[in-house]
């Protein structure tokens, strides 16, 4: 099948190697560590969050790619006339509703895939800064070491605030109701799992964390981290 909408087809590939890094840092992590990031965190909730976290993520891949493949404009009929002047009737289905476009605005979709394109280079900045303190679950017996520096300075949840943002420049690239569930799906676990985390933090590092919580914005920065004299 040919290729009709490649914004769709650029955020499904963006998407999918974000998560394949993903993936490699969990491998890599735990050759380091002798844990797995927390992929499959210890805790009860967390390992229920990812029976649908992990497939919303397969959703992410595969709705944009999906797409890439029908570029809808709308059902009905089209009429073209032949070399020998026979005119012919041409008809089209509409395609699913969970795949029909809100609008088709291919500008405003290559922009979207340009954020996209940025908030990955950022958050392999984040990944970086993280180094074999990165995780993606909570262990509640791991004293996790609190990285208040870069990224972490200005905003106490860069990789996810920047996820978010992917999310949202996902639907903006690829309009449809599947997307837009996805991105509200994804956009709901991070927020959920960073105030799980932060009260995970706060055990572990009960006055530093919460001098930090004060001074930095969960999301949307707000000011600097200064360590206490």
């Amino acid at each position: 099948m040919a290729i009709t909408n490649w914004p769709a087809l650029c955020i499904g590939l963006i998407v999918l190697f974000y998560w394949a890094r993903v993936i490699k840092l969990v491998l890599k992590t735990k050759k380091q560590t002798g844990r797995a990031a927390n992929f499959l965190p210890p805790e009860l909730l967390g390992r229920i969050l990812r029976v649908i976290w992990y497939p919303n993520v397969a959703a992410w891949v595969i709705v944009p790619i999906i797409c890439s493949l029908h570029r809808v404009q709308t059902d009905g009929f089209y009429l073209t006339v032949t070399t020998n002047n026979t005119e012919v009737l041409h008809t089209f289905k509409k395609a699913p509703k969970a795949i029909t476009p809100f609008w088709q605005l291919q500008p405003l979709e290559w922009v979207a895939v340009a954020v996209a394109l940025v908030v990955l280079y950022l958050t392999m900045i984040c990944w970086r800064k993280m180094g074999k303190d990165w995780r993606m679950g909570i262990d509640p017996s791991e004293k996790n070491t609190l990285i208040v520096n870069g990224p972490y300075e200005i905003v106490r949840h860069p990789i996810y605030a920047l996820q978010c943002l992917l999310a949202l420049a996902s639907f903006v690239a690829v309009p449809v109701p599947a997307m837009a569930i996805v991105a509200a799906i994804q956009i709901i676990l991070l927020q959920w799992e960073a105030r799980r985390e932060e009260r995970h933090m706060l055990k572990v590092h009960p006055d530093q964390y919460g001098t930090y919580m004060r001074q930095v914005g969960r999301f949307i920065p707000r000011g600097r981290y200064h360590a206490p004299a």
